[in-house]
C-alpha cells in the first residue's frame, strides 16, 4: 500500500509539473505574442463610436425638442397676431404651450399693435437632460426657438380693371347667367373684402371699366390739357410712347377721342360708341365708398370692342404719383386727416401696396378711328353722335367709297404690344399685377399670364369661379407673414 502510495505521489507531481510547465509556457507566449495587438485598438475604437453615436443621439433629440418648441411657438403668434382675435395676445400664445403640455417653456410674449397692424414676438426655452455628452461634460441641452408675427394691413391703393366689351354679354359656361353678371357678383365681393370694416380706410379703389376704350370722365379729363372737341364722352388717345411709362403725362396736350359707333349690324341706336358714353361707365377714381363703387359695378353694360391695353393704361396711371394732384381736387371736400389725402402715395413706401386687378374675357382686336375729313367741323361731330357708322353708310354712301371714311386706329398686334409695354413700366414700379382670365382662348390667356406678376398672379376661371378668383386676390391684400 505504501509502495502504491508513494508512486501515485510521484505520478501526481510529474503531472502537476508537466501542467505547470505547460501554463507558464503559455503565459510566455501570451506576453510574448504580437497576435493580438489589434484587439486593443478595436476595443477603444468601438468604445469611441459607441460615444459618438450617443453624442448623435442627444442632438437628436434636442433637435427633436427645438423643432417642437418651433412649431409650437410659430403656430401661436400667427394666431395671436391675427387682426381677427379678439382674445389677448399673450393668452393666445400661452394657451398653445399649455395644450402642447410646455406651459413652463414660454419665457418671453411681446405684442404690439396699431391702428393697422398687429406684431408678436415670443421666444422659448425649455432644457433636456443629456445621457452619453455627459462623459464630455456637458450635462443638459437647452433648447430655444424665437418667432415674430405680424398682420399688417398696408396702404393699399386698388386699380381695378375690368372689361365691360360686347363679348361680356355671352352666356357663362356651365351657368344660365351672362358673363356680365357673374363679373359683376365677384366684383361686389371684391370690393366688400378690400374695403370692409378692418380696413379702417387705409384702402383706395379706383374702378375702371373698359371696353374698346376708357371713358376718364369730366374729374380726370377736366384736369388735363385736352383739344376739346365735343362733350359727349371723355376718352382721351394717347401715343404709342405713353405706354411705356406709368405715369400719365399732365403738361401734354391730348386728343379727345372722336364719339361715334361703330357697328356693321343693327339699327341706328348709338348705344354703342367705341367710347363709353354712359355715366356709369366713367372711371371711379380713389375712392373709398363701398356703396358707391358697387352701385357703379351693378350697373355696367357689354360694349363695343376690347382694349386691355387701354384699360391697364388708365389703372396703371391711378396708381402713379403722376396722377396725386388729381386725386387732391377729386377728394377736395375729405377731411385733412383723411387717409384719401396724399394719393397715390410715392414709390418705395414700405407701408405702402399699389396693385391692379386686371381683368379680361377676350383678346384684342381692331379698333377704328373716322378719317379727318368727315370729322371736322362742328356739324360733322355731331352728325355722327346721331349716326351708327354702318347704318348711314350702308344706306347713303356707294360700297366703293366707304371704307375712305374710316381707317384703322389699333390692331390686335399693336394692342398687345402696347399692353406688354404698360405691364412692363407697372412692374418696373413695382405694382403687383393680378390677371383673371375670365374663358379666354389660348391668345389672349398667354397675353395675361404675361402681364401678370408671376404665374399665380394669373387665374384662368370658367363661369361662376371667377368670384373665387376675385376672392382670393382680395384676401391676398391682406397678408399674415411669418417674419422671422
Amino acid at each position: 500500500m505504501c509502495k502504491t502510495s508513494e508512486k501515485g505521489r510521484a505520478l501526481r507531481h510529474q503531472g502537476i509539473a508537466k501542467l505547470s510547465h505547460r501554463a507558464s509556457t503559455a503565459v510566455a507566449r501570451f506576453f510574448h505574442s504580437e497576435d493580438g495587438n489589434m484587439s486593443i485598438f478595436a476595443v477603444f475604437g468601438s468604445l469611441s463610436l459607441i460615444a459618438i453615436g450617443g453624442v448623435g443621439i442627444d442632438m437628436m433629440h434636442a433637435e427633436m425638442k427645438r423643432t417642437k418648441l418651433q412649431n409650437t411657438l410659430d403656430r401661436a403668434v400667427l394666431a395671436a397676431a391675427d387682426l381677427d382675435q379678439t382674445l389677448d395676445a399673450e393668452s393666445v400664445v400661452r394657451d398653445y404651450f399649455d395644450k402642447s403640455r410646455m406651459p413652463d417653456a414660454l419665457t418671453f410674449v411681446d405684442p404690439d399693435e396699431g391702428l393697422n397692424y398687429r406684431r408678436v414676438t415670443a421666444k422659448a426655452e425649455e432644457s433636456l437632460d443629456a445621457n452619453f455628452t455627459k462623459i464630455l461634460g456637458i450635462d443638459r441641452f437647452n433648447a430655444k426657438a424665437t418667432a415674430v408675427a405680424q398682420e399688417h394691413i398696408q396702404n393699399v391703393e386698388i386699380s381695378l380693371v375690368l372689361d365691360i366689351s360686347g363679348s361680356m354679354a355671352d352666356p357663362a359656361s356651365g351657368t344660365t347667367d351672362d358673363k356680365i353678371d357673374l363679373l359683376q357678383d365677384a366684383a361686389d365681393t371684391f370690393i366688400e373684402t378690400v374695403l370692409g370694416e378692418d380696413n379702417e380706410g387705409l384702402v383706395s379703389v379706383s374702378l375702371v371699366p373698359y371696353s374698346e376704350h376708357v371713358n376718364a370722365g369730366p374729374d380726370i379729363a377736366n384736369q388735363l390739357n385736352v383739344d376739346w372737341r365735343h362733350g359727349y364722352s371723355h376718352c382721351l388717345e394717347f401715343p404709342d410712347s405713353a405706354f411705356t411709362s406709368a405715369a400719365l403725362n399732365t403738361h401734354t396736350t391730348y386728343e379727345q377721342m372722336q364719339h361715334f359707333q361703330w357697328n356693321y349690324f343693327g339699327s341706328n341706336e348709338v348705344v354703342d360708341t367705341i367710347c363709353p358714353q354712359y355715366s356709369y361707365e366713367r372711371i371711379q377714381a380713389f375712392s373709398n365708398n363701398e356703396t358707391s363703387l358697387k352701385n357703379q359695378i351693378d350697373k355696367l353694360e357689354p360694349r363695343a370692342g376690347t382694349s386691355i391695353f387701354l384699360g391697364m393704361k388708365w389703372g396703371t396711371a391711378l396708381l402713379d404719383p403722376s396722377t396725386r394732384g388729381i386725386a387732391t381736387n377729386i377728394n377736395s371736400s375729405a377731411a385733412d386727416d383723411s387717409p384719401l389725402k396724399g394719393r397715390p402715395f410715392d414709390y418705395g413706401r414700405e407701408d405702402v401696396l399699389k396693385t391692379i386687378v386686371l381683368m379680361t374675357d377676350g383678346q384684342h382686336d381692331k379698333s377704328y378711328r373716322l378719317s379727318n375729313w368727315v370729322y371736322d367741323h362742328r356739324d360733322e361731330v355731331a352728325h355722327w353722335a346721331r349716326y351708327n357708322l354702318w347704318y348711314y353708310l350702308n344706306r347713303n354712301v356707294h360700297s366703293y367709297n366707304r371704307s375712305s371714311f374710316y381707317y384703322q386706329k389699333y390692331n390686335a398686334e399693336l394692342g398687345d404690344r402696347l399692353l406688354d409695354d404698360i405691364c412692363d413700366a407697372a412692374k418696373a414700379k413695382d405694382i403687383v399685377i393680378w390677371a383673371v382670365g375670365f374663358e379666354v382662348e389660348d391668345h389672349g390667356r398667354s397675353v395675361m399670364q404675361n402681364c401678370a406678376s408671376s404665374p399665380s398672379h394669373y387665374f384662368d376661371v370658367d363661369g361662376v369661379e371667377i368670384e373665387d378668383a376675385f376672392r382670393s386676390i382680395a384676401r391676398s391684400i391682406n397678408q399674415l407673414r411669418l417674419t422671422q
